[in-house]
Formats: C-alpha cells, sequence, structure tokens
C-alpha cells in the first residue's frame, strides 16, 4: 500500500520539550506543597495531556482538586511553559530537517496530548507551522492517547489534502512515536508505526513496527518500507 501521509507525535519526536513540561509543571506544583520527582514524571504521568497529569498527581497525592482549580492549573502551566519555549529552540536536532523531508512527498499532520496554543507556539517560532495540514492536540478529541482518537482525527483530516497532492486518501498513514502509550495510540488507530528511541530505550517501543534511534535517523524510503510491511 502506497504512503499516503506521516503523523508525527510532538514531544518527544519533534520537541524536546518534556524537561521543559516536567519543569512547568514543578512551578505550578510547588506553592501547592507537592513535589514531582523525575522518576515519576517520566514512569507515570508521561503519556497523559496536562488535565490527565494534575488528575493523575492529584489522586496519587489524595488531593482533592476541583474542577475550577483543574481549569487554574493547566493555565497558569501552559503560561509557563510558552515562557521557557521562548527561552530557546526546544526541537530535536534533525527534527526540523526531518519534517521538511516528509512533508515535500506528503501531507504531515501532528497527533499529540500537548496543548494546542502550546504545539503553535513552538512551530511558529521554528519556521515549521506551514508545513503540517492538520493538528490534533488536547481536547480536540473525546479521549486521548493511549486511545486511538487523536490518531483517527489526524487520519481524517489529512485525507483530502493526501487526495489534492495525488496520494491515495485510504492509503498507508505513518505514525511516529516515541512512547509506549503513542504507539498503542496509533496501533489502536490501524497506523503503522515507527518508533523514535529518544524519551525511551528501544526495548521499551517493541511494538512499534520499526525503531530508529533519532528523529534525524528518519527516512523517507523507510517509512515507504513500513507501509508495503517490510
Amino acid at each position: 500500500m502506497p504512503l499516503a501521509g506521516v503523523i508525527f507525535d510532538f514531544d518527544g519526536v519533534l520537541a524536546n520539550s518534556e524537561p521543559l513540561h516536567l519543569r512547568a509543571y514543578r512551578e505550578v506544583l510547588a506553592p501547592r506543597g507537592i513535589e514531582l520527582a523525575t522518576t515519576d514524571y517520566y514512569d507515570r504521568y508521561l503519556g497523559f495531556d496536562d488535565l490527565g497529569v494534575f488528575r493523575a498527581v492529584a489522586h496519587d497525592q489524595g488531593w482533592e482538586l476541583g474542577e475550577e482549580t483543574l481549569g487554574e492549573l493547566v493555565r497558569v502551566k501552559g503560561e509557563r511553559f510558552d515562557t521557557l519555549v521562548g527561552q530557546g529552540d526546544a526541537l530535536f536536532a534533525g527534527a526540523a530537517d526531518c519534517v521538511r523531508r516528509v512533508a515535500a512527498e506528503v501531507p504531515v499532520a501532528i497527533a499529540s496530548g500537548a496543548l494546542g496554543p502550546e504545539i503553535e507556539t513552538l512551530l511558529s517560532t521554528t519556521g515549521l507551522r506551514h508545513h503540517f495540514k492538520a493538528i490534533v492536540a488536547s481536547g480536540d478529541t473525546p479521549r486521548s492517547k493511549p486511545a486511538p482518537d487523536p490518531y483517527l482525527r489526524a487520519v481524517e483530516l489529512l485525507r483530502p489534502f493526501a487526495a489534492a497532492a495525488g496520494h491515495d486518501p485510504v492509503g498507508c498513514f505513518v505514525a511516529i512515536e516515541d512512547s509506549k502509550w503513542g504507539i498503542e495510540s496509533a496501533l489502536g488507530a490501524g497506523l503503522r508505526c515507527l518508533g523514535v528511541a529518544q524519551t525511551y530505550p528501544a526495548d521499551t517501543l517493541r511494538d512499534a513496527h520499526a525503531v530508529v534511534g533519532t528523529i534525524g535517523d528518519v527516512e523517507l524510503d523507510a517509512l515507504r518500507r513500513l507501509c508495503r510491511g517490510a
């Protein structure tokens, strides 16, 4: 089946923003007497969107969290994250070149648990926004990863662009992921999946159809081979 489009995860694939997210969460939670350990963040909370992280932390801490407080935490964390992003380039080495390389051949999208404004801010500051035909962010689907909803929506949005570019709109769409939660989401949506071992070791991404070391290692021929089942 021919390659019709590629859908990138954002944090951990294109953006080396997890350390920035962790710092922002810590700065929001510290005044409430909650210390978020690095190991807890990466082992327990990384697969969630902002709402999910705060809810999970509150549950684990035995902290009763109302919806109004939850909304305020998400808002303040988002503002703090934007400030941190503005202080420097948060893209992984090779990410920008990879996006340009793939987008020159097939339409591309993002399916992420990050907030839309956070994604827009980083892509705009790095000059990559115009390459993406669609962005599916936190809150854009009824369920977030590891449910398949974000990838299903991204494929739905990409299909008209694939057709307009002369590709088969019901052809093969490939997801590029860095976590087991994201891989589960992509596979649940029926996508082929390439794992990128930038956040987690390669052996934890074994459910993906193939794994590479970095986003800079992603090549179009490898994506096409995935679609052929190779």
